[in-house]
This record gives structure tokens, C-alpha cells and sequence, in this order.
């Protein structure tokens, strides 16, 4: 089961450096593919502010 609809992640970025997201579904979070920012996703809705993300290199 996808933590989004399939559409959405579909078009999904970054915000920081526009690379393609993965689904990390045991933790609930979208993962970026180049920075490592790992992007919650609550009740279906991704969160993509850079402040909500966890990791990254500056961590």
C-alpha cells in the first residue's frame, strides 16, 4: 500500500534540490533521493517544508 495517491507522488519533488522521492512506509515519511531530507507524510498528506524534514546534510 502506497503512503500517497499514486498520482501526487507521481509529481512530488524536493523543495530543496528537486530530486524524486521514495516511499519509506514503516516510518511514515517520503525520502529524498540525492539529500536524504525524509519528509513526513500525516494521515495521507505529505508535509514539504524544509523545517518539518528530518536529515539532510546539514544534520
Amino acid at each position: 500500500m502506497s503512503l500517497i495517491d499514486p498520482q501526487l507522488a507521481a509529481i512530488l519533488v524536493c523543495p530543496v534540490d528537486k530530486a524524486d522521492l521514495t516511499e519509506d512506509e514503516a516510518a511514515s515519511r517520503l525520502v529524498c533521493t540525492q539529500c536524504g531530507r525524509r519528509y513526513p507524510v500525516r494521515d495521507g498528506i505529505p508535509v514539504m517544508l524544509v523545517d518539518e524534514a528530518d536529515g539532510g546534510p546539514d544534520e
